[in-house]
């Protein structure tokens, strides 16, 4: 049962659900300036997130959970600095990494905005440790560039290009990339 175009939002007052529906259709409308049915727009969903000064995104698919920064975290003797250690989350070891250091960008301790993003993958299970997470961002097929840009972490060989939207740009940083690195897979010192 859809909503007509062009229906009146007060008419739509005492069913919610349809309400909901008919804003997010506007909504679309005014960001494509098309008036095409929602189901014509294709979007991809990613997570935001911060390192140092710098904003990323990683596609939702390659992230099982965000967590807060385990307080116990047990070193792995003969681990590379940038290994943070293994912490038990509900009954499993979980490698956990400090993504900065990795990249070369140091470490000043964890914040109460310091997040672990648990990556998705069968292969090698891990945690990376990031500034700050900003949450689901969607965006538009079109606004997708596939040149990645220049950023300070010097992390350019885990991007995918880069999701453009206004004065904002969200380099898409690839968890995948990063979990099948050589320099990530060797921890050890």
């Amino acid at each position: 049962m859809g909503v007509a175009a062009g229906t009146d939002l007060r008419s739509l007052r005492k069913r919610p659900f349809e309400l909901l529906q008919e804003l997010e259709r506007r909504g679309r409308v005014a960001l494509t300036g098309t008036a095409g049915d929602a189901a014509d727009v294709s979007e991809w969903v990613g997570v935001g997130f911060r390192i140092a000064d710098e904003q990323f995104i990683v596609a939702r698919d390659d992230i099982r959970e965000i967590m807060i920064v385990p307080q116990a975290i047990t070193r792995v003797p003969g681990a590379k600095p940038w290994v943070r250690g293994l912490a038990n989350v509900r009954g499993h070891l979980l490698p956990i990494v400090d993504l900065k250091a990795f990249l070369g960008g140091g470490t000043k301790g964890d914040t109460r905005e310091s997040r672990v993003l648990v990556a998705d993958s069968s292969e090698l299970s891990a945690g990376v440790i990031v500034d700050a997470v900003f949450g689901f961002r969607r965006f538009l097929d079109q606004e997708f560039n596939s040149d990645a840009p220049q950023t300070v972490a010097r992390c350019d060989r885990y991007l995918d290009g880069a999701y453009e939207r206004g004065q904002e740009t969200w380099p898409v940083f690839s968890m995948k990339r990063l979990l099948s690195s050589d320099e990530f897979r060797n921890a050890a010192e």
